[in-house]
């Protein structure tokens, strides 16, 4: 497929990355196109996911008759990319041509384009995953269901923060943590889950052991959590397949049973974060934006609830250039991963002239980078300014999905003075490309703000008490 032909300049350039070609520029385009042709065709996108919630997406495309095929077939592939990962689903239900409704049934076929995500999504919501065609006269609706999470902060709590390095316990009576500890582990190695089963289950009975009682326990951890079972996290990436089914599903169920039958909760950590943010800005409708080893994020909607969408913008479009990096894992160019994460600072590094040792570790290139930055190195700063320019352009097109207020920005890539270039970065492009948006917009920093609530703390208020 040739590219996209409505992609459009950015008026913010940066020089690392001439070729960047940001979505949100290239969709303003397109849809105007659309729009000043003679027949816009109507597009509806309905995504199921669990016990029959949906999402639903409404757009236009040029009409057959204008001889826009590829273009169609371009924006449509992309925008329903970003959907699932967005939302989450086993199902898309497609209304609009014919013409578009085969192709999307070719790339998510098997041995299709899109296989990758037809997989993850099948393994995730244990459905076969499907692509169906509407008839245009049958109305596609949303069903969107937003639950509360967390700020329930009497009694005594244990928060449980699961991470790749270290796992993180409090003990919380009446929101105020008692106690902290930090563990080092090393979960991504281990292929038998009960080393996975034994830590966690002894950070809990540590904290446990610090207050009268237990009344709830809070998990927050990287991965994809449904009905607190684990469909899919990183943490158990060496665990076989078999075994992740009899052991690691329902880990955190069978630990709340062991434990005395406690009410528990467990949320993707992005979530958790999102909420942090809310709770210590006291603020709803918080995107929370993770720059780490991989790009984490997480909502909090207006009523202070969170959906139960995926929220993986990791493997979300960030830029239409078909030259883009491609993503090991999924195999798709220009996704989320390669642009806000330590992958783009090595990226971006070579691109500025910066050698990088082979022998150093993901993490430590950054650190590296990170350190020539705090030396005053200038190609270093270019580097957490280009990430700044993406994350500008990347939030007028979350907009299109999120109906959000505050942007928090945080992870290891932001240390530093890099977070400060990147959100000075991502503040210009918004005010040049996207002045109304600017004045909508807040851009935070956690360690900016005076108080601020802990990820352990904000887990541990996840459960609510039903009180008999």
């Amino acid at each position: 497929m040739n590219p996209f032909k409505y992609n459009q300049t950015p008026k913010i350039i940066s020089e690392l990355d001439p070729g960047f070609m940001p979505p949100v520029l290239a969709i303003k385009n397109y849809q105007q196109a659309v729009m000043h042709s003679s027949n816009p065709v109507p597009v509806t996108i309905l995504i199921e996911r669990t016990q029959g919630t949906t999402s639903v997406f409404n757009t236009f495309v040029f009409s057959d008759e204008e001889n826009e095929y590829e273009a169609n077939c371009f924006y449509i592939e992309r925008l329903i990319k970003a959907l699932l990962w967005i939302k989450g689903g086993w199902k898309i239900v497609f209304s609009g041509p014919d013409s578009i409704g085969s192709y999307l049934k070719s790339v998510y076929s098997r041995n299709g384009l899109r296989e990758f995500d037809r997989e993850f999504m099948s393994r995730i919501y244990e459905h076969e995953f499907s692509v169906e065609l509407a008839h245009p006269h049958v109305l596609l609706v949303s069903n969107e269901e937003s639950k509360p999470l967390g700020r329930h902060l009497e009694g005594c709590r244990i928060g449980f923060d699961a991470g790749g390095s270290d796992r993180k316990v409090s003990a919380v009576v009446d929101g105020v943590s008692i106690y902290s500890e930090e563990v080092v582990w090393h979960p991504k190695l281990q292929t038998d889950p009960n080393y996975h089963y034994q830590g966690i289950l002894d950070s809990i009975k540590n904290a446990a052991s610090k207050m009268p009682r237990v009344d709830a326990i809070g998990v927050s951890a990287a991965g994809v959590y449904i009905d607190n079972r684990v469909m899919a996290a990183s943490l158990f990436i060496k665990v076989p397949q078999k075994e992740f089914e009899l052991h690691v599903k329902d880990m955190f169920k069978n630990i709340a049973h062991e434990m005395g039958d406690i009410p528990i909760e467990v949320a993707n950590d992005g979530d958790v974060t999102a909420l942090a943010g809310a709770m210590s800005l006291n603020v709803n409708q918080v995107l929370g934006i993770a720059m780490g080893t991989s790009q984490a994020a997480g909502y909090v909607d207006a009523k202070g609830n969170i959906t139960g969408w995926l929220n993986e913008l990791a493997f979300v479009p960030a830029d239409y250039n078909l030259d883009a990096m491609v993503d090991e894992w999924s195999l798709d160019y220009g996704c989320g991963v390669k642009y806000f994460s330590q992958d783009a600072v090595i990226k971006l590094a070579d691109r500025a002239g910066l050698s990088l040792s082979p022998d150093l570790s993901p993490a430590e290139k950054l650190s590296h980078v990170q350190l020539l930055l705090k030396q005053g190195n200038t190609q270093a700063g270019m580097i957490f300014d280009t990430i700044g320019i993406y994350l500008g352009y990347a939030i007028a097109y979350y907009i299109e999905f999120y109906d959000i207020d505050h942007v928090l920005v945080l992870g290891r890539v932001t240390s530093g003075e890099g977070g400060t270039r990147i959100i000075h970065q991502a503040n210009l492009v918004l005010k040049k490309e996207f002045p109304e948006l600017a004045k909508k917009i807040h851009l935070t920093l956690p360690d900016e703000k005076n108080r601020r609530v802990g990820q352990s703390v904000a887990a541990a208020s996840l459960t609510e008490i039903k009180h008999h």
